[in-house]
């Protein structure tokens, strides 16, 4: 990885005590003229799951400067005769080449609140794949909508973010999602298993719909296989996947249908140790890389082990990790990473984008001053990846 220059950069940093609020989930979207938005979320600091409200900043000369944060009212929370609440969440952005948009993809989380405190974990209530559009030649967005058209009974839940999806010569794109059936989420859906699965969608500038659905995958360890995120390189398609246990990885000659899932490890045939959290993918000139935490690296301190954050190169034939490849890209201060994107500007550019999660310690959960004694500070990071290869 010697070719590879890593610059980090902490674009924000600081909880809102006052207000129990922190930033989360930073994804950002490069248009071909260097312009650049990153959209974030608004959590609570005490809660699991609680997102308040979208924000963006935006950039005028590639990234290396940023506007002040906005919120986007336009992104905004929907509600019900009966008090619940509808919120838009895990969006990621991609510039359409074939448009000239920035689309967003997500899902709608519902809480039983107007505030949106208490997220429902039953099947009371949908929560379909989203996605909205921004125009940034007229600065117009438009509403969030819901994704279909799909069994609403088998896809009951199903999430479009945070993935990594691929535009297809032509405008079409492969958005994965991953998904469960009205029965399976039933009562909690912490007893169930999500399916994985890569839809073809056409998009036109405003709408996007199904036109195509590949097979589904799945495992039988708690919450099966989630939060893919999608690759080509070398001719295949490449999926990374979480899982309560272990990260799983499989190939795919089209893009829609997969095999050969196997957990991910390192090339000496140790297991990865990446484990219920997201990994993602960076290509940067002409080599593949995966970005994750993992066990084993003096950070059992650490909420699902989710710090540092590592990148290493991957083998595209044997689909391992090439282990003396290892860098950390982001340090631990305690607190935990995990829910971030990557963003391909260019062959020889990518950024990578996460921010620290106030979330205690491995066994005290909810005690944020712990992260805040070993140094944690909800850093957003963008960390750029560049060769000149």
């Amino acid at each position: 990885m010697s070719s590879l220059k890593i610059e980090p950069k902490v674009l924000l940093e600081g909880p809102d005590y006052a207000n129990n609020r922190e930033w989360f989930c930073p994804r950002a979207a490069v248009l071909p003229d260097g312009r650049a938005m990153m959209i974030l979320l608004r959590a609570t600091l005490d809660g699991s799951d609680v997102f308040l409200s979208n924000h963006e900043i935006r950039s005028t000369d590639g990234g290396r400067s940023w506007s002040a944060p906005r919120e986007l009212t336009e992104l905004g929370r929907r509600y019900r005769e009966d008090g619940s609440a509808r919120a838009p969440n895990d969006l990621v952005p991609e510039y359409h080449r074939a448009t000239g948009k920035v689309l967003f993809c997500g899902h709608v989380a519902n809480y039983s609140d107007p505030e949106a405190k208490v997220p429902i974990e039953s099947n009371r209530f949908p929560c379909p794949t989203c996605y909205c559009v921004w125009d940034p030649d007229t600065d117009v967005w438009q509403p969030w909508k819901k994704l279909g058209p799909l069994d609403g009974e088998h896809f009951y839940w199903c999430h479009g973010g945070p993935a990594q999806r691929v535009e297809l010569p032509g405008g079409d794109v492969l958005l994965p999602v991953y998904a469960m059936s009205r029965e399976d989420v039933g009562e909690n859906f912490w007893k169930a298993c999500f399916f994985t699965t890569v839809l073809r969608c056409s998009f036109d500038g405003e709408e996007l719909r199904v036109v195509e659905q590949g097979n589904e995958i799945s495992v039988p360890d708690v919450r099966g296989l989630c939060e893919p995120s999608l690759v080509k390189f070398g001719g295949w398609y490449l999926l990374t996947l979480r899982n309560d246990v272990r990260g799983y990885v499989a190939e795919s000659s089209d893009g829609l249908h997969y095999k050969n899932l196997k957990p991910w490890t390192f090339d000496d045939g140790g297991e990865l140790g990446s484990y219920n959290t997201q990994q993602h993918w960076a290509s940067v000139g002409g080599k593949l890389y995966l970005v994750y935490t993992r066990r084993g690296a003096n950070n059992d301190h650490v909420f699902r082990h989710r710090a540092p954050v590592f990148l290493a190169e991957v083998d595209p034939e044997r689909l391992v990790v090439l282990r003396d490849s290892e860098r950390v890209i982001m340090p631990d201060f305690g607190g935990a990473f995990g829910n971030g994107g990557v963003t391909h500007v260019s062959e020889h550019e990518a950024w990578v984008t996460d921010a620290e999660a106030s979330c205690g310690d491995s066994e005290d959960v909810m005690n944020i001053e712990l992260t805040r004694r070993r140094g944690a500070n909800n850093r957003v990071y963008l960390v750029r990846l560049t060769t000149g290869d």
